[in-house]
Protein backbone atom coordinates (compact mmCIF):
# COMPACT_ATOMS: atom_id res chain seq x y z
CA UNK A 1 0.00 0.00 0.00
CA UNK A 2 1.33 3.58 -0.91
CA UNK A 3 0.94 6.76 1.60
CA UNK A 4 -0.78 9.17 -0.01
CA UNK A 5 0.80 12.77 0.81
CA UNK A 6 -0.63 16.29 -0.12
CA UNK A 7 1.86 19.61 -1.03
CA UNK A 8 0.45 22.20 1.00
CA UNK A 9 -1.18 23.82 -2.25
CA UNK A 10 -3.05 20.48 -2.67
CA UNK A 11 -4.60 20.53 0.71
CA UNK A 12 -5.64 24.17 0.11
CA UNK A 13 -7.57 23.17 -3.15
CA UNK A 14 -9.30 20.33 -1.88
CA UNK A 15 -10.49 22.39 1.30
CA UNK A 16 -12.36 24.55 -1.48
CA UNK A 17 -14.23 21.75 -3.01
CA UNK A 18 -17.57 20.85 -1.65
CA UNK A 19 -17.67 18.24 1.36
CA UNK A 20 -19.29 15.74 -1.16
CA UNK A 21 -16.30 16.00 -3.89
CA UNK A 22 -13.81 15.60 -1.51
CA UNK A 23 -14.88 12.70 -0.07
CA UNK A 24 -15.05 11.18 -3.41
CA UNK A 25 -11.54 12.35 -4.41
CA UNK A 26 -10.47 10.85 -0.81
CA UNK A 27 -11.94 7.38 -1.56
CA UNK A 28 -10.32 7.36 -4.74
CA UNK A 29 -7.11 8.24 -4.02
CA UNK A 30 -7.88 5.63 -0.65
CA UNK A 31 -8.13 3.31 -3.93
CA UNK A 32 -5.64 4.04 -5.66
CA UNK A 33 -2.86 3.54 -3.06
CA UNK A 34 -3.99 0.07 -2.24
CA UNK A 35 -4.72 -1.39 -6.08
CA UNK A 36 -3.99 1.27 -8.80
CA UNK A 37 -5.08 -1.23 -11.06
CA UNK A 38 -8.80 -0.69 -10.26
CA UNK A 39 -8.47 2.80 -11.41
CA UNK A 40 -6.43 2.45 -14.40
CA UNK A 41 -9.03 3.61 -16.71
CA UNK A 42 -8.76 7.05 -15.05
CA UNK A 43 -5.41 7.83 -14.45
CA UNK A 44 -3.50 9.49 -17.27
CA UNK A 45 0.24 9.85 -17.49
CA UNK A 46 1.32 13.41 -18.63
CA UNK A 47 3.40 14.45 -21.28
CA UNK A 48 7.18 16.90 -22.01
CA UNK A 49 8.20 18.46 -19.32
CA UNK A 50 5.60 16.78 -16.46
CA UNK A 51 5.99 13.37 -17.81
CA UNK A 52 6.91 12.43 -14.39
CA UNK A 53 3.24 12.90 -13.19
CA UNK A 54 -0.06 11.78 -13.79
CA UNK A 55 -3.97 12.76 -13.57
CA UNK A 56 -6.65 11.21 -11.53
CA UNK A 57 -9.97 11.64 -13.34
CA UNK A 58 -13.01 12.24 -10.43
CA UNK A 59 -15.68 12.73 -12.28
CA UNK A 60 -15.29 16.51 -13.79
CA UNK A 61 -12.25 17.03 -11.16
CA UNK A 62 -8.27 16.21 -12.08
CA UNK A 63 -5.82 15.23 -9.19
CA UNK A 64 -2.24 15.65 -10.33
CA UNK A 65 0.21 13.26 -8.92
CA UNK A 66 3.18 11.74 -9.19
CA UNK A 67 4.63 8.52 -7.29
CA UNK A 68 7.93 8.06 -5.43
CA UNK A 69 8.41 3.95 -5.51
CA UNK A 70 11.24 3.67 -3.25
CA UNK A 71 9.37 5.65 -0.55
CA UNK A 72 6.11 4.27 -1.52
CA UNK A 73 4.27 7.14 -1.65
CA UNK A 74 2.00 9.09 -3.94
CA UNK A 75 2.45 12.63 -3.51
CA UNK A 76 -0.67 14.69 -4.67
CA UNK A 77 0.33 18.63 -6.29
CA UNK A 78 -2.66 19.52 -7.54
CA UNK A 79 -6.44 19.29 -7.34
CA UNK A 80 -8.80 21.12 -9.63
CA UNK A 81 -12.27 21.02 -11.90
CA UNK A 82 -11.32 20.27 -15.21
CA UNK A 83 -12.28 23.47 -16.73
CA UNK A 84 -9.15 24.60 -14.61
CA UNK A 85 -6.73 22.88 -15.65
CA UNK A 86 -4.20 24.31 -17.65
CA UNK A 87 -0.75 23.98 -19.06
CA UNK A 88 0.86 25.94 -15.97
CA UNK A 89 -1.15 23.95 -13.34
CA UNK A 90 2.03 23.09 -11.62
CA UNK A 91 3.86 25.49 -9.50
CA UNK A 92 7.24 26.40 -10.79
CA UNK A 93 8.56 25.26 -7.30
CA UNK A 94 6.62 21.50 -8.21
CA UNK A 95 9.14 21.05 -11.30
CA UNK A 96 10.98 19.58 -9.00
CA UNK A 97 11.57 15.50 -8.99
CA UNK A 98 8.95 14.22 -7.05
CA UNK A 99 11.75 12.63 -4.72
CA UNK A 100 12.36 16.40 -3.74
CA UNK A 101 9.04 16.79 -3.28
CA UNK A 102 8.43 14.02 -1.33
CA UNK A 103 10.66 14.79 1.35
CA UNK A 104 9.11 18.83 1.45
CA UNK A 105 6.04 17.10 1.76
CA UNK A 106 3.65 17.38 4.82
CA UNK A 107 1.05 14.44 5.47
Amino acid sequence: MLVIKYLPGAKKDLEKIDKIWQRRIKNNLQMLSKNPALLKNKITKLKGKYKDYFWLRVDNYRVIFGIEKKKLIILVLRIAHRKEITSNFIHPTQKKSIKELSNESHN
